[in-house]
């Protein structure tokens, strides 16, 4: 037996009025800081016009995603302390951004580049490179878009719970009109879609946050008392296992040098106006970490909710834990916005996901095939690009379960934490053989693969957390770390020799293009 919720159709109404708004902001980009969208420039990067604080709200809605909302709560709900790596991972994967996206972001508006890929080909004068590079951020994208509409999922059937309905074909049905409506202001409006309806997102979600951190502890009594009710159902919410203190580390490490290789997050910091308005808006991007850290505390907040641990054991889903947690402590106008701000923030990064794909998709693989392609031509394909990406992950969340999704976003992560060394250590350095880097590219991505498999088996079939190797190394190590040694040792080693029998690198971009804004002539 399901207990009665807060929410009811003041609920959903107060969710299809806000809805209604996001749609609205999202057609209205296309007349925002006007700009040909005929252009890939101005439809994929939002013609570079982006300031301070749009930056800001871009890359928190880029960042901070339905999925954060429902997977982090959930897993610490699940399997305590380890799960809060997140907090860490993203103060240090700001640290990173800080150290490479102002330099990409210079060589980028110097030389016209609009994704890591095209910088990569010309850094090491290699096209194999590029499109590898490419390829790479187009695989890793897609489970983490469908990783979102998992979170979308989860609002949608908490809402249909409270409102009584049991239908899964209805749940789908909404998800689907929700991707209509977002596939059709992507089309239209490009990034700066993404921008406006970004901010009304993060408005939405820092009103959830704060309010929800404040009042759901003012009513069950306190942190104490939800601490104390976790340790007494669960008791691993005290200290981590020796073994796992080095998954702890290692997945947070790991997981900060792969943030800012993802094809999103790199779109976003390409749009911004110029160099200082990015240093700044990633500066201020720890703000967020505070949100994520209030947003982990969640999954223990919801043990001294009897009704929400009710739900969640009668379910058997803990993506519900930070849905049911709301649902049974808020009023039902609040929920609306909450239940808005979790839906909506999947959708944002979708978008931005898509995008960023269809901009390697075009510039990378298609003009590659076709170099003489028209400009008007690439922002049409980008579009057509971004649409049918985004029906992909969503046919694929249709298809295959959650568990999968879930497991292919992690060797994702693995995957594009791989190209590190091509885009990472190239802002910094020329001196890296192309062809060590792509053999170093191979054997990341093989090791990530086989120690996959290793761990699990077949690692699709299981639902365990699958970042260690086990029993060889005695600790839990985050494999991308593993793959990624691998990786940087055989391109040093492959450099090396290649030193030694005469090569000497060559390159199209000019260190200073790189450390200084060259003015345009």
């Amino acid at each position: 037996m399901i207990p009665h919720s807060n929410i009811d159709y003041v609920t959903l109404g107060i969710f299809l009025l806000l809805f209604g708004f996001f749609a609205f902001l999202g057609f209205y980009g296309s007349r925002f800081r006007s700009g040909d969208l005929k252009s890939l420039m101005e439809w994929g990067l939002g013609g570079r016009k982006l300031g301070t604080f749009l930056i800001w709200f871009l890359l928190g809605a880029d960042l901070f995603t339905a999925y954060t909302f429902i997977a982090v709560p959930a897993g610490i709900f699940a399997a305590g302390s380890l799960y809060f790596f997140a907090v860490p991972y993203v103060a240090w994967g700001f640290g990173v951004a800080l150290l490479t996206m102002p330099r990409l972001w210079t060589v980028s508006r110097n030389k016209g580049y609009i994704t890591a890929a095209d910088f990569v080909k010309e850094r090491f004068n290699s096209k194999t490179l590029g499109i590898v590079v490419a390829a790479t951020g187009i695989a890793a994208e897609l489970p983490y878009i469908a990783l979102q509409i998992v979170g979308m999922e989860a609002v949608i059937e908490m809402m249909f719970l409270g409102l009584g309905i049991a239908s899964k074909f209805t749940e789908e049905i909404s998800l689907l009109l929700a991707f209509l409506v977002l596939a059709a202001f992507t089309f239209v409006s490009g990034l700066r879609g993404a921008v406006l309806t970004g901010v009304f997102k993060d408005v939405l979600v820092w009103i959830t946050v704060i309010t929800v951190i404040i009042a759901v502890p003012l009513e069950v009594g306190g942190f104490s008392k939800a601490f104390t009710a976790a340790q007494t159902l669960k008791p691993i919410f005290d200290t981590l296992p020796a073994g796992e203190i080095s998954a702890y580390f290692s997945l947070a490490l790991g997981s900060s040098f792969a943030l800012y290789l993802y094809p999103h997050a790199i779109n976003g910091s390409l749009s911004s106006q110029d160099r200082e308005k990015l240093k700044y808006s990633t500066s201020m991007l720890p703000i967020y970490g505070i949100g994520l850290a209030f947003i982990s505390l969640f999954g223990i907040l919801v043990y001294a909710v009897p009704h929400a641990l009710s739900l969640l054991k009668v379910t058997g889903n803990g993506a519900l834990a930070v849905p049911a947690l709301i649902s049974y402590t808020m009023p039902n106008w609040f929920i609306g916005i909450a239940m808005t701000a979790i839906f909506v923030g999947g959708l944002v990064p979708a978008s931005i996901m898509a995008i960023a794909v269809a901009n390697l998709f075009t510039r990378n693989i298609v003009k590659e095939l076709k170099p003489n392609l028209p400009s008007y031509s690439e922002a049409r394909i980008a579009k057509w690009t971004s649409t049918i990406f985004k029906f992909l992950a969503l046919g694929f969340v249709f298809i295959v379960p959650a568990t999968y999704a879930i497991q292919l976003q992690l060797l994702g992560g693995m995957l594009v934490t791989q190209t590190l060394p091509a885009v990472f250590l190239g802002l910094y350095t020329r001196k890296l053989e192309p062809k060590s880097l792509l053999v170093g590219w191979i054997a990341g991505i093989a090791t990530s693969v086989g120690l996959a498999y290793y761990r699990n088996f077949i690692f699709l079939h299981l639902t365990s957390f699958t970042t260690s190797l086990y029993p060889i190394l005695g600790q839990l190590i985050y494999m991308a770390i593993i793959s990624l040694a691998v990786n940087l040792a055989v391109t040093l080693l492959g450099t090396a020799i290649a030193y030694a029998m005469g090569w000497r690198p060559k390159s199209n971009i000019k260190e200073e293009e790189i450390a200084t804004v060259m003015q345009r002539k």
